[in-house]
């Protein structure tokens, strides 16, 4: 079996009650987290610590963690790039997270285990039934051949497509009401930071767990 949960953005709350209904057995199963761990919420910070905490109580690699666009809108940030365009996006709530609400006077530096969280980060996770990713596929292009930028950001050419891409793809970064079921993809970004829901769906039972 495999859970895998939707953007969290810094609703460690949601995430925290989210875990507790679900009560995923990570010894045995997989643990899939689609992107957007940061930006916008109130607790960036404290979301990936308890990211982290659950790889050092279970075995890390039944916690799949997948890299979102605000992942690396927050990593070209850390490099000295695009600064503006990482705070336009709900970057100025993660810097307060790390840094205090002075973090414009503090050097931008983070724990040692969190700069290596953010740098492990992967961009597709796959197995023999699903392709797990933050945005989306481009439609027509080999899995090999995806760029970064599309799976990152990708939104409507490929929601709205009915391509076979030779597994479901399970992705998140774009918010709904409820998870989106289609043949070819199954979105389970529900909007928690915008006074939504966190959303775990279980797989391949396809069995969907939310929390307000």
């Amino acid at each position: 079996m495999i859970y895998a949960i939707g953007d969290i953005h810094g609703c460690r709350q949601h995430l925290s009650d989210l875990l507790s209904l679900v009560k995923p057995d990570l010894e045995h199963h997989k643990l899939v987290f689609i992107g957007d761990y940061i930006d916008r919420g109130p607790d960036s910070r404290g979301v990936v610590d308890d990211i982290i905490d659950l790889k050092k109580k279970y075995n890390p690699e039944n916690i799949i963690c997948l890299m979102g666009n605000h992942e690396r809108m927050f990593l070209n940030f850390l490099d000295g790039r695009e600064e503006l365009f990482f705070l336009y996006n709900g970057g100025a709530a993660t810097a307060v997270s790390y840094w205090g609400p002075h973090w414009e006077q503090q050097p931008h530096l983070l724990p040692a285990a969190h700069q290596k969280f953010f740098e492990e980060l992967r961009l597709i996770y796959e197995t023999p039934d699903y392709i797990f990713v933050h945005g989306g596929l481009k439609p027509g292009i080999p899995l090999e051949q995806q760029q970064e930028e599309d799976l990152l950001w990708i939104r409507g050419e490929f929601i709205n497509s009915l391509e076979d891409f030779g597994r479901r793809v399970v992705f998140g970064h774009t918010p709904m009401r409820a998870p989106l079921i289609m043949p070819n993809k199954i979105g389970i970004d529900t909007g928690a930071v915008y006074g939504n829901k966190l959303t775990c769906v279980l797989l391949p039972e396809e069995i969907f767990f939310s929390v307000p």
